[in-house]
């Protein structure tokens, strides 16, 4: 037995496909359940009521000759009389069973007269005075047994299983009609595009989206009207918003306008969404995405509807092509010869099939039933082939609404759409809302302002290095309205923000000088542009490919400092997009940190006010520099990481460099230092991790040298050519293979800053204590015994390390250091505590840092 409960679910299955159900396909469900209704009416006939009636076919003489019965208990004489004409056969097809017997038929036992009595014989002899017709010797059970056998011999096939036919043939059209719902590679599909649908549908998004593209008309009429001087809150100047793309992120358009032609205006008459129902609609965003990566590429859908369809054809054809030969069969009357006559005694019988007349109706009713039915599959199938299904085009949708990027789509997507504008357009008209990228980014931005506001921002907000007020921003759908309102902002950082849209509210932030975009091709509107042209001084911007980089970042005139970050090999990009440089005329640093090849060429665009040029290769063997010699204004110079192996010759023919770094390259060799005396203003050299052996004793022309620094080379002498550089204030030769420290070291009066750490020195020099000007003393990670007591006479030292050496003790007159503290004090524990008390008194004065590790 079935629950209620299980038959009820069966009626939920068609309302949830009815979506996907066009008017022929609902007929033809119709028509399928009258043709069932049809077979089961002439079954349940057949079942009740089917039967032949069957008479034996007399001789047509008159035969004297006495016939014993099949009992053999009298002979009788039989008279044969002409019948008239039996009526018109009747040729209507029916099933119905329980046999009756016909009482209008005289039975006539053979007796004999003296078994009769006479007033039997009266009656008899009246009988046969008032009937005219055939007078038989069969009894009843007789005429049973002819009417059964006459049933199965005698009537066609087709009159008996009219009802199965019509049966099977209509279950199949069935099951072909709804196969394509039920079929595991479809169903699932279906199922999803359906729930998807109907949410979409009923999303409060899609009322939102449609009625601000039904209001911004008049809403921007209404604005134009009253000159309203209020900034809107969404703005946009790109004519082609809907197809956003990160190498033109600006509008270059002429004529900019505050409001744009289609400007992304929020209603006020529509009321926000509240935090569920925007994360539904992201929700529905994301599962739409995915839909259609999943079905757009393949058309499985559409071939077994097609299929389906050319199936019910065929059977069409087939159920009128077998129907019109057998319709013929079915008729009132049947001749039998049931080879039955040493039974029965006759050959040949005549038998009425009852349920003729009806068949006969039925099946004109089923043949123009299935008529129809064909009639309706042919015009499905024109349907499918008259336009490509294939395809299907939102051109409606871009008209009616301000969302022109919705893409057209293809194969099984677009033949569900094209199914459902056959229930109802407006549920693909709602559901384009959710293939729109503009669409979605309205919906972040609402949603992004709804959970950034104002108060949380300013938790946000933190101080810099340079005590600047900074904000960063990371990963979020957009840029939020709010950030525009934290006027007193110095930094804002904006960090994979794909969507940021810098809007003309950023007038207000007058404080802001400094901007960073990580991967972030933002757009601007030409207000916030302005704006950012004449107030920006320094911009970071990191970028996977030179694409990302915004157009209108080439455009920023007032731009001191450019820090550019990622990909710019040559190789790939010709002109590396740096071919607009020369519009930013007040630059004074431009920092590249890339894979380059060469210096660009287009570089030399900015070289007459370009003070400080930085190069940071990730490794990539920087070759061709001869742009170097045009940048004659650039006063500091680094080339890191660029595999160099020499000193470039094009270094030497800038005469204004003061500062040159080159760490981390390949430099086995500095023998060209010597071209450096051309350099008179240069004051920095910066030399380390390189693979320098030995200093040439050339350097000494570098009369102006305040900084050298040669860490992490192979050095194993310092020659006394470097201790003649008078001026010559900080000296690093950390982490190399030094063993002495020349007595030289004394005529460094000047000299503030020493490094050694990291090498193999045993023995300090008691020279090295007449640089008394000595701030930071790094003698860590060597050989060293023991610290002369001359250390005293460093009045200036703030900075003495000396851990990972081989001290037995530390000197008592540290403590006559009168700048030197504890937390400058880089040395293992159990040394400190040896210091006499007096001594760690003075170096723990003046701090509240507690000593741990010596640090």
């Amino acid at each position: 037995m079935f629950t209620l409960a299980e038959v009820a679910s069966l009626s939920d299955i068609q309302p949830t496909y009815r979506i996907l159900k066009p008017w022929w396909d609902v007929f033809m469900d119709y028509l399928a359940v009258v043709m069932l209704m049809v077979a089961i009416f002439a079954g349940t006939m057949q079942l009740t009521k089917d039967q032949v009636v069957c008479l034996p076919v007399l001789q047509s003489t008159v035969n004297s000759k006495v016939q014993p019965d099949t009992s053999g208990k009298a002979d009788f004489t039989t008279v044969e009389t002409t019948t008239g004409q039996e009526e018109a056969s009747m040729r209507t097809v029916s099933f119905e069973s329980a046999p009756t017997v016909t009482p209008n038929i005289l039975l006539s036992r053979a007796t004999s007269s003296q078994y009769q009595p006479t007033e039997s014989g009266q009656e008899l002899k009246k009988e046969q005075k008032d009937s005219s017709g055939r007078k038989t010797n069969l009894d009843f059970q007789q005429y049973v047994f002819i009417n059964q056998m006459c049933y199965h011999l005698a009537l066609p096939w087709y009159s008996k299983y009219f009802p199965y036919l019509v049966l099977i043939h209509t279950i199949i059209l069935i099951v072909s009609s709804n196969f394509w719902f039920k079929y595991p590679k479809t169903c699932s599909k279906i199922e999803h595009f359906v729930s998807i649908l109907g949410k979409c549908f009923e999303s409060p998004w899609t009322t939102k989206a449609l009625s601000e593209t039904a209001c911004e008309d008049s809403e921007e009429n209404k604005q134009r009207l009253t000159g309203a001087q209020s900034l809107p809150k969404y703005v946009s100047t790109s004519s082609d918003e809907g197809s956003p793309s990160a190498s033109t992120p600006m509008i270059t358009k002429s004529g900019f306008k505050f409001s744009a032609d289609k400007p992304m205006i929020e209603i006020p008459s529509v009321t926000i969404l509240d935090k569920k129902d925007g994360e539904q609609a992201k929700a529905l965003f994301e599962k739409v995405r995915k839909f259609r990566a999943h079905v757009e590429d393949s058309d499985l859908i559409y071939k077994l509807y097609v299929g389906q369809t050319v199936i019910k054809t065929v059977k069409f054809i087939f159920i009128l092509c077998y129907t019109a030969n057998f319709v013929n069969t079915i008729s009132f009357e049947h001749i039998c010869n049931p080879k039955v006559e040493h039974l029965i005694g006759y050959t040949q019988f005549e038998c009425t099939h009852n349920m003729a007349y009806m068949l006969k109706k039925l099946l004109i009713s089923y043949i123009s039933l299935i008529c129809v039915y064909g009639f309706i599959c042919l015009y499905t199938l024109f349907w499918l082939f008259r336009i490509p299904l294939k395809e299907y085009s939102f051109e409606k949708v871009r008209e009616e609404s301000s969302f022109s990027d919705i893409p057209d789509v293809k194969n099984d997507f677009a033949f569900l759409l094209h199914m459902v504008d056959q229930y109802d357009q407006l549920y693909s008209k709602r559901f384009g809302v959710f293939l729109s990228e503009v669409s979605e980014n309205k919906l972040r931005g609402i949603s992004l302002n709804h959970e950034w506001t104002y108060e949380k921002l300013r938790q946000h907000v933190s101080r810099n290095a340079q005590d600047k007020q900074e904000l960063h921003l990371f990963m979020l759908s957009g840029v939020p309205d709010a950030v525009f309102d934290l006027t007193d902002l110095d930094v804002l950082k904006l960090e994979l923000i794909p969507e940021a849209k810098i809007t003309a509210k950023i007038s207000q932030m007058t404080n802001l000088q400094e901007l960073h975009l990580y991967h972030c091709p933002a757009k601007v509107e030409q207000t916030a542009f302005s704006f950012l042209r004449d107030h920006l001084r320094c911009l970071h911007v990191k970028f996977t490919d030179v694409a990302e980089i915004p157009a209108w970042v080439y455009l920023l005139k007032t731009l001191r400092e450019l820090y550019l970050i990622g990909n710019l090999n040559s190789e790939n990009n010709k002109m590396i997009g740096l071919e607009s440089l020369r519009e930013l005329r007040h630059l004074k640093i431009l920092h590249v940190k890339s894979n380059l090849t060469k210096i660009p060429p287009n570089i030399t665009d900015v070289a007459p006010h370009l003070t400080k040029l930085v190069i940071h290769n990730d490794g990539t063997k920087l070759v061709v520099l001869n742009s170097l010699k045009k940048m004659t204004n650039v006063a500091e110079l680094e080339l890191q990481n660029c595999e160099l192996e020499r000193i470039p010759h094009a270094i030497f023919s800038l005469s204004n460099l003061q500062e040159l770094d080159l760490k981390s390259n390949s430099i086995r060799t500095i023998e060209e230092i010597i071209s450096f005396q051309h350099l008179k203003r240069l004051t920095c050299l910066k030399l380390w991790h390189n693979k320098i052996v030995s200093i040439p004793s050339s350097i000494t022309h570098i009369k102006n040298l305040e900084s050298l620094y040669l860490s992490n080379n192979k050095l194993e002498t310092l020659p006394a050519a470097v201790f003649s550089l008078q001026k010559l204030r900080c000296l690093d030769v950390s982490y190399n293979s030094i063993a002495v420290i020349p007595v030289e070291i004394g005529l460094l009066q000047n000299l503030q800053h020493f490094h050694i750490t990291g090498n193999k020195v045993d023995i300090l020099p008691k020279q090295l204590f007449k640089c008394v000007k000595l701030r930071t003393l790094s003698l860590g990670q060597n050989c060293i015994t023991s610290i002369p007591d001359k250390v005293s006479q460093l009045l200036q030292l703030t900075y003495l390390e000396l851990k990972g050496n081989c001290l037995d003790r530390l000197p008592a007159t540290l403590g006559q250091c009168q700048l030197l503290r504890k937390s400058g004090l880089i040395v293992e524990d159990h040394l400190f505590d040896a210091l006499p008390s007096e001594v760690k008194e003075v170096l723990n004065q003046d701090t509240s840092i507690p000593f741990a590790n010596g640090i």
